[in-house]
């Protein structure tokens, strides 16, 4: 009986957290918006699919490229069935192509016509990395959308095979790297087709517990006393900056391409209900009322790499399909530079590689 209020408790927590993240002035009104699901500005809320988002855009999205990571499941996989089935062209570089192929082969069920590609990726290998970037640009195809999904939350202690903490190796360096190596032909496919090119990284609300004197790189790659949560909150900031970053430098050079963080909320998983009581089905309850659906988890995603309304936002902080605050700390834009100075320098190091230069 423990285990399964365990069980709950830990999927529940988070969601709780993210409402304590709230200002203290806004915490009712925006916790009874999220409940209820009502629309923010964009017209969307916390009930969006990622269905409907599609559905609602106007863009020609048959011409359009996107890689997704982590699409072999939950959220990443909706993603790329949404994008895929609205003729979306979708890459899928994926570290179980197995898994992957039969993700393929059950889009390719509803809808005959989708296009997919399957890439196979380490996203915590650097060379693996820089293998799977070389091998999509030397198909001289277009790209239009980029979503860094891939996420893990690793348990305890473990490394990469560059020797660096997994889950900072995976949900960070690896999406920065293939970032820095594709950015280049997204401003090229945009310059030519005069269609915008969007970036998404998946973050997380967890990214505001992070405090400025935990954020250390050196402890990042090598943590002394690793926690699993702290090391995830700092992967998800690490996100953000890199967002921020990466946006002011495309300003800076007036690339009509946008990079956005997003937050998909807290998606259900599979519980079995082995237990039966007031309790539990009080818990129970509670979730169905906090937790998102796999589709409205990816909703966000879409929203940002789809809609009209987000045409040109860049730098910014999405949660529900709706801009919206993230930490003091994710906002600092000297912590975003240093950051992606350091991560820059340490890829260079690691793979001697030369970054591409900026046309």
């Amino acid at each position: 009986m423990c285990s399964i209020y365990f069980l709950l408790l830990a999927i529940l927590l988070p969601c709780f957290f993210e409402i304590l993240s709230l200002s203290c002035s806004t915490v009712m009104k925006d916790t009874l918006r999220y409940l209820a699901g009502i629309a923010g500005p964009s017209g969307y809320g916390s009930k969006t699919t990622a269905q409907q988002v599609a559905d609602n855009s106007s863009s020609p999205l048959h011409r359009l490229t996107a890689i997704i990571t982590g699409a072999t499941s939950g959220i990443g996989a909706e993603t790329a069935r949404v994008l895929a089935k609205r003729g979306v062209r979708v890459v899928i570089p994926a570290r179980d192509i197995k898994k992957a192929a039969e993700l393929k082969e059950g889009i390719e069920n509803e809808n005959p016509n989708v296009e997919i590609m399957l890439f196979e990726i380490d996203l915590s290998s650097l060379a693996s990395v820089k293998r799977f970037c070389t091998q999509f640009l030397a198909l001289g195809l277009p790209l239009n959308i980029l979503i860094n999904n891939a996420g893990i939350f690793s348990q305890n202690l473990e490394f990469s095979e560059d020797k660096i903490e997994m889950t900072f190796a995976t949900n960070y360096l690896g999406h920065y790297l293939m970032t820095e190596m594709l950015i280049e032909k997204m401003v090229e496919t945009a310059e030519e087709t005069g269609i915008q090119g969007r970036i998404i990284n998946l973050s997380s609300v967890i990214h505001s517990w992070v405090k400025r004197e935990c954020f250390s790189f050196t402890q990042m790659l090598n943590p002394n006393n690793y926690n699993a949560t702290r090391a995830y909150a700092q992967s998800k900031l690490a996100n953000i900056l890199h967002a921020k970053e990466v946006a002011r430098q495309l300003k800076a050079r007036s690339a009509k391409v946008t990079i956005n963080a997003v937050h998909p909320g807290i998606v259900k998983t599979g519980i079995i209900r082995a237990h039966k009581g007031f309790i539990t089905d009080s818990l129970f309850f509670i979730a169905s009322k906090l937790l998102k659906s796999t589709s409205q988890g990816a909703s966000t995603s879409c929203y940002v790499a789809l809609s009209p309304q987000a045409q040109g936002l860049s730098g910014k902080y999405f949660a529900d399909c709706n801009e919206c605050n993230c930490s003091a700390l994710a906002n600092d834009e000297l912590e975003a530079q240093r950051l992606w100075r350091q991560t820059r320098a340490l890829i260079h190091r690691r793979l001697q590689y030369q970054f591409p230069t900026p046309s």
